[in-house]
């Protein structure tokens, strides 16, 4: 509990939170076991009067035990997370197979298709599944049942346990869906490179907002982090301000202006017919390689890991001084 409170101070003293509050009720409830609790006959064995509780154990639990988070859903499920200690490292990050193999590829992500992916031979596109819009019909039909309720009432939170069950439906499809996309990238590649997107600002358009939230970005993003970091590879994520779209991919002619209903454009310079978001995919997949290869930037010093004041911290998890990339940009 002490060093909980540590971390929230810290975050509330460098802009990442609020002061910290004690629990209410009425939010997420939970408990922190930080100690003796076994695994016994697929059971959780906590320690005092609880004794042992049933669990679905969805994989086999490995190394040792340090501490496990039992939590509440809204929707009045109980899950268990346990926090294991295994002895060895990751391999570390290396770039020697995208050398021969050229796996290194750049991912754009958007509205329309969720994720257009060039890995220097092929563009290929993921569509955007909208998981919020199959299930709006029944969330509103739900929330107008919650809505007519008393306060208070035991029939309230019958509703309210309804309404609940939607949005952890949604949740877990959206969670799937980006589980097994970025498992994907990452079985087919050594090398992604993604753009870092401000989601927070980018949410304050009305009209584009609820479609922003459900698609997941940051989500996708941090699901491709960990499972790269698992096995050695590396995830690259450039600055936001690189102008991926309006960079011409043949011969990097930069048009002023590109709004968002333009899909599709010709290079005034060399005439080549690009594709939105396949030239974008391209210039990411591209500015990769590019920090990669390139030694004492910045961008691309040891010093990448050190968190930001805001924000998520630095993706470059590998230095180019131990990893240059030679892969080809054709």
């Amino acid at each position: 509990t002490t060093l909980n409170l540590v971390t929230a101070y810290k975050n509330f003293f460098e802009g990442r939170a609020r002061y910290p509050r004690f629990k209410a009720k009425r939010n997420k409830q939970s408990i922190q076991y930080p100690q003796s609790v076994t695994v016994v006959d697929g059971c959780l064995k906590f320690p005092g009067r609880v004794a042992k509780v049933k669990a679905k154990i969805h994989r086999p639990i490995e190394g040792t035990i340090k501490t496990v988070t039992v939590s509440m859903t809204p929707s009045g499920k109980y899950y268990a997370s346990v926090l294991t200690e295994v002895e060895g490292d990751n391999p570390p990050a290396s770039t020697e197979r995208s050398r021969s193999e050229g796996k290194v590829a750049g991912i754009d992500l958007g509205l329309k298709d969720f994720a257009i992916v060039n890995d220097g031979v092929k563009t290929s596109k993921y569509a955007n599944p909208k998981h919020l819009a199959k299930h709006e019909r029944n969330l509103k039909r739900k929330q107008r049942k919650l809505d007519r309720k008393e306060k208070g009432s035991k029939s309230r939170n019958k509703a309210r346990k309804l309404v609940a069950k939607v949005h952890e439906r949604v949740s877990n499809v959206r969670q799937d869906y980006l589980h097994k996309l970025s498992r994907k990238l990452v079985d087919e590649n050594q090398v992604i490179v993604v753009e870092s997107l401000n989601t927070k600002g980018m949410v304050r358009n009305h009209k584009l907002a609820k479609a922003i939230s459900d698609v997941g970005w940051g989500m996708f993003v941090n699901f491709l982090s960990y499972k790269l970091e698992e096995e050695g590879k590396v995830l690259v994520e450039i600055e936001r301000w690189f102008p991926s779209s309006k960079l011409c991919s043949n011969c990097h002619y930069q048009v002023a202006e590109m709004p968002l209903d333009i899909r599709a454009w010709i290079c005034p310079s060399c005439g080549t017919h690009h594709d939105r978001d396949g030239n974008a995919s391209a210039n990411i997949r591209a500015e990769g390689i590019r920090i990669l290869s390139v030694s004492g930037t910045g961008t691309a010093a040891d010093g990448g890991d050190v968190r930001p004041k805001l924000g998520r911290k630095s993706k470059l998890t590998q230095s180019p001084v131990r990893s240059e990339a030679q892969a080809s940009t054709k």
